[in-house]
């Protein structure tokens, strides 16, 4: 692979191992030049107030003393800056805008759970039209739903406060196995559970809608957290269940039909009637956002990416699942990620000093707690293109008000719930998580894969031979990296980046951009 250099000199922090310190998360904030850092800051003050909006309600103090997971939003300013390490001009402007807009969604998502909640707002009439769903579900079933909430009370609890805190998880974990729970299935369902058991969720809605994604340990935290809902606080409990083999057309009827029983249940519990014109709204909006997407990957299978990273997954994944069409907001920020993509593409901006390789991530990722996708960049030059969980649905659904359409329309929600982010590549067979991968690596001109070995997975470890050697027949560098997800006692942030240094060293022969971030003392930090 030829090596791209920046073609302009940069105006910043010449080795970005200055900024760290033992015992500290950073000794100062990253120089990138008056332009650029003054921007940088700029957000940080637009975080601020995110953050000060949200804390002047009674409730939400409320909240901050009565439930343990809420300290871990102390650390979002530290979160953010591990996504933005060494970034400029529109990368760094991506970055911020994607994130930013998580984050404040986040927020939202936090501030609706308190107010419906029964220990702390108490708002019987909004609780009344919210429906709880799995936060490895797609919304697509609440798409007909303009007067209904779905609120993914998983995301602020475990999901979102990992990002902030790679520790978050650790004291839920030793709550489920201390009450029987083994501990050798993935720890982030394992955790949702501690959370359940330990008490420490927000208690609203009228009922609520689990999926089967996405593998053993997904169905028993479901479990555990169904029976609570159910039997202590009388919130019926709805199970949307996506065939194994989503790929195949014999199973796409019976999916149809498990989801056209998901909206009758949510009719049912809400009272609201599936509105049909909001739903196209919704699909349109769908549409656009995969379009969007699509082209933003066009632009990465060019030498010149400009959004990419662990922040491509969590917008796309706050965006394609989360969403699901459904909040208008998101119109406009796909709007300027899209102008930001195009400009930095028409400049050739670069995201560091030099790209050596063209990577694809592949496998479950523990990006949330740990900067590896920036890290790599940075201290080796190799370019995470795009991430196994970014490569999901690419048709078009309907969007067209039509008496056909509207029964295609439950076989389009079928597919997006069967295409989810964590599920649409470790079930459905050979192809999906094999085959597939060598032809994203050929679309977007990639001679590396990151493969992350997730411990606690079964999922991906049976084709562990296969990858190797058909990686080896097509000349492409695997590089397999072990964690534990969002459990950092099984490996460290450096054990982690240990194992990228060992290969890109003894395999690749090559010295790193940056020596001065190959070892970073932040195995203690947030």
């Amino acid at each position: 692979m030829t090596t791209i250099q920046n073609p302009r000199e940069k105006k910043g922090e010449h080795t970005l191992g200055v900024l760290y310190d033992e015992g500290k998360v950073r000794r100062r904030r990253e120089w990138r030049g008056v332009k650029d850092t003054f921007y940088d800051y700029t957000r940080w003050l637009y975080l601020v107030s995110v953050l000060a909006k949200f804390i002047v309600k009674p409730r939400n103090v409320k909240g901050m003393f009565r439930y343990r997971w809420m300290a871990n939003y102390l650390a979002v300013m530290h979160g953010m800056d591990k996504f933005t390490i060494g970034l400029r001009d529109e990368p760094l402007r991506i970055t911020h805008t994607a994130m930013n807009f998580v984050i404040a969604d986040v927020t939202q998502a936090i501030d609706n759970c308190f107010r419906g909640d029964r220990r702390l707002g108490n708002d019987k009439a909004f609780s009344d039209r919210c429906v709880l769903t799995d936060e490895n579900a797609m919304t697509a079933f609440m798409m007909g739903f303009p007067n209904v909430k779905a609120i993914l009370r998983e995301v602020p609890t475990m999901f979102a406060a990992n990002i902030f805190n790679q520790f978050s998880t650790m004291h839920y974990l030793d709550v489920a196995q201390q009450n029987g729970l083994p501990g050798d299935v993935c720890p982030m369902p394992e955790a949702e559970a501690g959370i359940s058991i330990g008490d420490d969720f927000c208690v609203l809605g009228c009922c609520a809608v689990q999926v089967n994604t996405t593998c053993d340990g997904s169905l028993m935290g479901n479990g555990v957290i169904a029976k609570r809902l159910e039997r202590q606080y009388g919130i019926p409990t709805f199970q949307l269940v996506a065939p194994m083999r989503h790929r195949e057309e014999d199973v796409q009827d019976y999916a149809a039909e498990d989801m056209k029983k998901a909206i009758a249940f949510v009719e049912e519990h809400t009272g609201q009637k599936w509105d049909w014109t909001h739903y196209f709204e919704c699909a349109k909006q769908v549409n656009d956002a995969t379009r969007k997407r699509l082209a933003q990957l066009e632009i990465n299978s060019t030498p010149y990416p400009q959004f990419f990273g662990s922040v491509f997954s969590l917008y796309n994944d706050t965006n394609y699942m989360g969403n699901c069409g459904r909040d208008r907001k998101f119109i406009k920020i796909d709007a300027k990620l899209m102008k930001l993509a195009e400009k930095g593409y028409q400049h050739k901006r670069m995201a560091a000093k030099e790209y050596r390789h063209r990577c694809i991530i592949w496998g479950v990722q523990p990006q949330y707690c740990i900067d590896m996708l920036y890290w790599m960049l940075q201290c080796w030059g190799v370019m995470p293109l795009t991430d196994m969980l970014s490569m999901v649905n690419t048709r078009m659904i309907a969007e067209e008000d039509t008496p056909e359409n509207r029964e295609q329309a439950y076989y389009d929600m079928a597919w997006l719930n069967e295409n989810m982010i964590m599920r649409n590549r470790t079930h459905g067979g050979y192809k999906v998580l094999v085959d597939e991968l060598w032809e994203f690596c050929e679309m977007m001109h990639a001679d590396m894969v990151m493969m992350w070995e997730h411990m606690s997975c079964k999922a991906l470890t049976g084709m562990h031979g296969q990858f190797e050697e058909q990686a080896r027949e097509r000349g492409i560098h695997l590089v397999w990296v072990s964690h534990d997800l969002c459990d950092p006692r099984v490996y460290t942030r450096q054990a982690i980046r240990d194992q990228f240094n060992t290969y890109m060293r003894t395999v690749m022969l090559e010295e790193p951009i940056d020596p001065s971030i190959e070892i970073l003392p932040d195995d203690n930090a947030w």
